[in-house]
């Protein structure tokens, strides 16, 4: 009886690796260990399983408590004969459980005293349920990976859709047979339509700007002929300043003659990107205009310094602060992209380099407004040249002089003019010049561009002053 058992279940473990656990109930498994006592009318049956880790436990029993059954488990399936034998019960039967061509378990088949072995008939259908039961093994472990299997595949779509809304992408599925679009919920938004699961392929392609509509259903139609990918930018209607999109789409599947019948594809939100382009179009149109103008400046300023310079010292000194105080104006209006600067900014950085940060002699006051290019560039020659005036024979000459530059802003919303005053004090005594240099004649023509402005350059006994008006497009907060 010993050697039969041997033979037909032959998965002896060792004592480290024996059944030391009830498994969960499984009610098919308690009718196949049932159906197994009865058919060899003994009292008890057990079924083992491997676990995970290769150790046999207890998945069904009949005819013993769950700790007798634990128990007669370890002792039937040990590897010396002598453990198998129990006072309670003999084992008279057993049968391998056989799943995918792998030992997983066994059937066996107790009773309370030696009795004949059964016979061959018995045997096979005993194995017959054995086998029975590796179904049902081969069925459980692929519900499991079914289960994880869409559970992996949930967790990916998880992923998808949120990887999508994190980059506010919509993504579609076109049927050009149907013209239906399925879709997210944030196609419609980005189409301005009706929130809708649900789309026709003819309303997305009416809410296209006409004037993309063409060159787009040009670039879909060779998607749709052979090409497979499709990939375009337009705007949609209704948006001002206009909504860009772009669209990205894959032809997937085809008919037997070539026709497309399945279409996937996202749509994203390139307005943001579209008007940096074109503010960098701008930006570069204006660089491009201000540099041929600025070539022009420096080739007028080094004509008329070099004209009215007594020897090249003089001209290198007067050309290079000159085009020193452009460079300034020219640098600010590029930190500002030339849509232009605030007075503010710009006197300070224009009358910084004449003045003492320690004990400052030159006071700017006034509430601060946006010039334009021209206006920039005009007005930095003007305080240049003032500046560096007082340095070499007006206030700034002695310790005890000061220049005041004070301004204004007068008149109402699209009609403002700016007014600006430079009052010099303390200084020498000022004689009117026999004869205006270049810098005078800078001081009023640098603004010569500006339509409706104007500077009077004055010379009093007691300081020099000068006067400036000119048009504005707005004042800045404080």
């Amino acid at each position: 009886m010993q050697d039969d058992r041997t033979n037909a279940i032959n998965i002896a473990e060792d004592s480290d690796n024996g059944a030391h656990r009830r498994g969960p109930r499984d009610a098919d498994f308690d009718r196949l260990a049932s159906l197994a006592a009865t058919l060899m009318t003994a009292p008890a049956a057990l079924l083992t399983l491997a676990d995970a880790h290769g150790r046999q436990i207890v998945q069904a029993h009949v005819g013993t408590s769950a700790a007798e059954a634990l128990g007669l488990a370890e002792r039937f399936l040990a590897s010396d004969p002598a453990e198998a034998r129990d006072r309670t019960f003999l084992l008279h039967a057993g049968a391998p459980i056989v799943a995918s061509g792998r030992t997983v378990g066994a059937l066996l088949v107790l009773d309370g005293g030696e009795r004949p072995a059964p016979d061959l008939d018995k045997l096979e259908q005993l194995q017959d349920i054995a086998a029975l039961a590796g179904s049902l093994v081969v069925l459980r472990d692929r519900s499991q990976a079914g289960a994880r299997a869409e559970a992996a595949l949930f967790h990916a779509e998880t992923r998808r859709a949120i990887a999508l809304e994190a980059a506010a992408l919509a993504s579609w599925v076109w049927d050009p047979r149907t013209g239906v679009v399925e879709c997210d919920t944030l196609l419609p938004e980005l189409f301005n339509m009706p929130s809708a699961a649900t789309m026709r392929a003819r309303d997305i392609v009416v809410a296209i700007d006409r004037r993309d509509i063409g060159k787009t259903r040009k670039i879909f139609q060779e998607a749709l002929k052979g090409s497979d990918d499709y990939s375009g930018e337009y705007r949609i209607r209704g948006f001002d300043p206009p909504r860009w999109l772009a669209a990205r789409g894959r032809v997937v599947e085809r008919d037997a003659d070539g026709r497309p019948t399945l279409v996937f594809g996202v749509n994203y939100d390139i307005t943001e990107r579209r008007s940096a382009e074109e503010r960098q179009r701008l930006l570069l149109r204006e660089i491009n205009h201000r540099v041929k103008n600025t070539l022009a400046t420096v080739q007028a300023l080094a004509t008329q310094t070099v004209r009215h310079a007594r020897e090249p010292r003089e001209f290198l000194d007067a050309f290079s602060q000159r085009l020193r105080a452009l460079g300034l104006a020219h640098g600010l209006l590029s930190e500002y992209e030339w849509r232009g600067i605030g007075i503010r900014d710009l006197a300070r950085l224009e009358l910084s380099p004449f003045d003492d940060a320690e004990s400052p002699r030159i006071a700017a006051i006034g509430p601060d407004a946006l010039l334009s290019a021209d206006q920039t560039l005009g007005l930095a020659l003007i305080l240049h040249e003032l500046a560096s005036n007082a340095l070499k024979y007006g206030a700034l000459s002695v310790p005890a002089g000061k220049v005041a530059v004070s301004w204004t802003v007068k008149g109402s919303a699209g009609d403002k003019q700016l007014e600006l005053e430079w009052v010099e004090s303390g200084g020498p005594k000022v004689s009117p010049p026999a004869h205006h240099g270049f810098g005078s004649i800078l001081i009023r023509r640098s603004l010569a561009k500006v339509i409706s402005s104007e500077v009077t350059h004055e010379f009093p006994a007691e300081g020099v002053r000068a006067h400036i008006s000119m048009p504005l497009g707005e004042t800045l907060e404080a």
